[in-house]
């Protein structure tokens, strides 16, 4: 079970499901914020590399699951309490949020007739609200039978890579920063949401431009990652579902203090107290 501080903010906060429908807000991610006019040739292997792309999973998953298990969670489901109705999937993707909704819509989209495309008025019906109108029990335990098919599997690995993934990975490239920032950017889209917003990860960027130049503009990369992280913690202890700010005091911010900007392994850190290690 995920406790309440672990579950991400994702799309968007309260002002922000007042501004625009999350849907959309999900759909222009890959639009969060505006990338660097500068092409820097990077060093050293990113994010998107296969071992380093799990390792990233991970560690994400160290917090959203309290488990390093990640491909145990396509099968996840539940109501944490948190007002967004059910969280669910590798990503925790929510039922109120829009993006468990655009999650079913793709699946459907490939697979037709599969076994939770019967929902999708439902979730369409709920979205934006805690609600669980018309879907409940049966809706819960379809989700786990669906969580056996490779495509529903599939699925929420394209949405998580559209939504979450691809965005936050190009951007930290074109800031020119290495796989250690372009994980930095992943966590925290992940918690706080694609968007503008200050709360958001787009807003989050823009304050730790205020403080300090990116690679790319010709800034020093530590002292950029430090001001990217310390803008995410004033985010993060604005609300009391995150005033825990561990998986960056104990987990982004040990692998900055040791330069490990490739983020290779072995890699060891602690998440709300518990302690979490990858050997290779």
């Amino acid at each position: 079970m995920r406790p309440q501080h672990h579950r991400a903010l994702r799309i968007a906060l309260a002002a922000a499901l007042v501004a625009a429908p999350l849907t959309v807000a999900a759909a222009g991610a890959a639009t969060a914020a505006p990338k660097s006019a500068t092409s820097v040739q990077l060093k050293g292997v990113g994010l998107d590399d296969p071992h380093k792309k799990d390792i990233a999973m991970q560690l994400v998953s160290s917090a959203e699951n309290s488990s390093l298990d990640w491909k145990a969670q396509y099968k996840y489901i539940e109501d944490i309490g948190d007002g967004r109705g059910y969280t669910a999937g590798i990503i925790g993707f929510c039922s109120g949020t829009g993006d468990m909704l655009d999650l079913v819509q793709h699946y459907t989209d490939l697979k037709p007739g599969n076994v939770l495309a019967k929902y999708l008025p439902a979730l369409k019906k709920v979205n934006g609200s805690a609600s669980h109108a018309g879907l409940g029990t049966p809706f819960v335990n379809d989700w786990a039978a669906a969580a056996k098919d490779a495509v529903f599997l599939q699925a929420q690995n394209d949405e998580r890579d559209r939504v979450y993934f691809n965005p936050a990975v190009n951007q930290a490239k074109s800031d020119g920063l290495r796989a250690l920032g372009q994980f930095a950017y992943y966590d925290a889209i992940v918690m706080h949401g694609p968007g503008n917003s200050s709360d958001s990860f787009g807003g989050i960027r823009a304050a730790a431009l205020k403080k300090a130049k990116t690679p790319a503009q010709g800034g020093d990369e530590a002292t950029y990652l430090k001001a990217f992280l310390d803008a995410r913690k004033v985010v993060m202890k604005k609300e009391q579902a995150h005033s825990d700010t561990s998986r960056v005091d104990t987990e982004q911010s040990v692998f900055l203090n040791a330069k490990n900007f490739d983020l290779n392994p072995p890699l060891k850190w602690k998440v709300y107290g518990d302690s979490y290690a990858i050997n290779s």
